[in-house]
């Protein structure tokens, strides 16, 4: 009888699932396993907002493979180890998964991969994150794109609209040592958890969820309303997509298929979206090629850059929504509240934190890292590297967003303000984008007076770049 592990990482799916798909077309039986092993990830272990996703996604898979007849495997140790004693224990002669892009993450799957090869087992590896491998894309001259719209342009012909891979038909087998999903600790010892409770469905199931809300609403106003927070205009498919519930190919191709059965005139265009899908392949992309970005500067001239000294009284503040400045708490207040921020409020927050308090990008990536559910290396460094100006394809550091204006253009009502600022909640408008030109407000509803002068400290923030540059 033929057997073969598939590994599970990142790729919590049945369905296009290339690993799994693989390893049913070749081998009698199948031994899924998930194995713990946060020591590997470097410097970039998962943060607590994705390990309370990753219990919850765990948990989805286990139950999905039990009504195929199936067993999870979970185990906690050394990745090689493990495979290694699974591999005696079942007689497998060939180990299956989906590779990540990682730098840490590399460096393991290669030593893997090359000592199973060495002990005469099998070992196979294939995309399931990504709809190009970041080494497939070049620029004429051979070598890695560093702006955004080439990358993109180059990209897009090659999307063929391809019918994902279905969930195989599998028979498992058993080994001994399975471990108890609890084990592992992912889960708050504190509940704090309630608002992703609230907010989230992780798993397969969930994440279809999800794109079936986006495609039968959303996604037909997305271009503008994408940049509304106080709506649901957006997928909210980044963490699915960072866990592998689904994948970019099955989003692409549902997208069309659904679309298609509407007439020309109801039919929305769905390029902004997929553009946005091409943000995080070329984020990916970038990780791969210049692997030291999550700590070292993309562009070096920022090694030279005055940033303020670290003040942990600052950017508790920053972190805990208590700077006085509206859209930017309301923003910190509803990543604290859910692990997630809307992404126009992702860069206003950001540009706050480089530009306004001239703070590190790592400050803010750190954090994002520990709080957000769809925490993603390649992701997080390309967004804190653009906003600070330091990254690749970036903002000009000179573009500061201001924080009131954007909340007078993005949320002029008030109602993405109002929900997270209660203590502002019968602020009338204009005050509500400047409680601070009211001192009786500020004393009445206990809301912070602004931290720092959005105009003053605009100002040093320029001084500081042009002093950058005349060095």
């Amino acid at each position: 009888m033929s057997i073969a592990i598939v590994w599970f990482r990142r790729d919590l799916r049945l369905a296009d699932q290339p690993a799994l798909s693989a390893a049913c077309a070749a081998h009698e039986r199948v031994l899924p396993v998930y194995i713990h092993a946060p020591h590997e990830e470097g410097a970039w272990a998962p943060g607590a907002a994705s390990r309370w996703w990753l219990h919850h996604a765990l948990a989805a898979l286990q139950s999905q493979l039990l009504q195929c007849g199936v067993t999870l495997h979970l185990r906690e140790g050394d990745s090689l180890q493990v495979l290694r004693q699974l591999i005696e224990a079942t007689g497998a002669s060939a180990v299956y998964w989906n590779r990540r892009y990682e730098p840490a993450g590399i460096e393991r799957d290669s030593a893997i991969k090359a000592a199973l090869r060495e002990d005469g087992v099998e070992a196979h590896s294939s995309n399931a994150a990504l709809w190009c491998e970041p080494w497939q894309i070049e620029t004429k001259q051979q070598s890695p794109y560093r702006v955004f719209t080439p990358f993109w342009r180059n990209l897009r012909p090659q999307l063929a609209v391809s019918a994902p891979l279905p969930i195989p038909t599998f028979r498992g087998v058993e080994a001994a040592g399975n471990m108890p999903l609890e084990s592992f600790r992912l889960l708050p010892s504190v509940p704090w958890d309630a608002g992703m409770r609230e907010t989230w469905t992780p798993g397969e199931q969930g994440a279809h969820e999800a794109l079936d809300v986006f495609a039968d609403d959303a996604v037909a106003d997305y271009a503008q309303a994408r940049d509304l927070p106080a709506r649901h205009g957006t997928s909210r498919l980044s963490p699915h997509l960072h866990f592998g519930e689904i994948s970019p190919r099955q989003v692409h191709h549902a997208l069309t298929e659904r679309l298609a059965q509407r007439d020309d005139r109801r039919r929305p265009d769905i390029e902004p979206f997929l553009r946005e899908l091409g943000w995080r392949e070329f984020a990916h992309h970038l990780l791969y090629h210049f692997p030291a970005t999550p700590t070292e500067n993309f562009n070096a001239e920022f090694d030279r850059f005055t940033w303020a000294d670290a003040d942990d009284a600052c950017l508790e503040r920053w972190q805990r929504g208590r700077t006085g400045i509206p859209l930017v708490d309301a923003g910190m207040r509803e990543l604290w509240h859910t692990g997630w921020m809307h992404n126009r409020v992702r860069m206003v927050v950001a540009s706050f934190l480089c530009k306004n308090l001239r703070q590190h990008w790592h400050h803010g990536a750190r954090w994002f890292w520990d709080t957000l559910v769809d925490a993603d290396i390649a992701n997080n460094t390309l967004g804190w590297q653009w906003v600070a100006g330091s990254g690749a394809d970036a903002a000009p550091y000179f573009r500061v967003f201001n924080p009131v204006s954007q909340a007078q253009k993005f949320d002029a009502k008030g109602e993405y303000l109002r929900r997270w600022l209660p203590e502002l909640r019968d602020a009338s408008l204009p005050l509500l984008h400047e409680p601070w030109k009211d001192a009786a407000l500020l004393k009445r509803s206990g809301y912070p007076a602004p931290m720092i002068d959005l105009g003053e400290s605009r100002a040093a923030a320029l001084g500081a770049y042009q002093a950058m540059r005349g060095r």
